[in-house]
């Protein structure tokens, strides 16, 4: 049986988060009953020294949540169509996130957001008390594997090129109950 994903757990950094949801349970109420998604690949953004996250120029508006407790949602409109989805992460004050970037049978957080009705709405949603987005597991342990992570040219090259992508490698579907 699954078990809903708490505070303390959600509280983890991101930098030891963003490998351990990997094969965890994105779970979406919709009118029609549950959706659930199995994490297929994350990826992390840490600090304000982190070049590629959204709070590396500090706290505004926009990223104050990403200073929020763990197991909030942070999401927010990409290129001005998609809506990518982030967990935040660690304490309380230090601006961390995981990003989800893909489901299976939905590559790419765009797709995945759409698939799932996740959108601005669901922005500072408390996903550890949530009656419509949380995160489950359900011992389903994937083959994960590091990479560089994708779309930020913009980083400085330590940040750029740091291993904080992870991809399940195993593609064994089991049914999710």
């Amino acid at each position: 049986m699954a078990k809903r994903l708490g505070r303390k757990y959600l509280s983890q950094p991101a930098t030891l988060l963003a490998k351990e949801l990997v094969g965890k349970l994105l779970c979406r109420q919709m009118e029609d009953g549950v959706m659930r998604y199995r994490i297929m690949e994350t990826e992390c953004y840490y600090g304000e020294e982190d070049t590629a996250c959204h709070a590396s120029r500090g706290k505004t508006e926009r990223t104050s949540i990403l200073y929020g407790k763990g197991g909030t949602a942070y999401v927010y409109l990409c290129y001005g169509i998609h809506s990518l989805f982030n967990v935040v992460t660690g304490p309380e004050g230090h601006p961390e996130a995981v990003l989800i970037r893909g489901v299976m049978g939905y590559n790419g957080p765009g797709k995945l957001t759409r698939a799932m009705a996740i959108d601005k709405e669901l922005n500072g949603e408390d996903m550890v008390s949530s009656a419509r987005l949380w995160l489950e597991d359900d011992g389903y342990k994937p083959i994960v594997r590091a990479d560089k992570r994708v779309g930020i040219d913009y980083a400085t090259p330590e940040y750029r090129d740091i291993l904080w992508r992870y991809i399940a490698d195993e593609v064994e579907y089991r049914p999710v109950k």
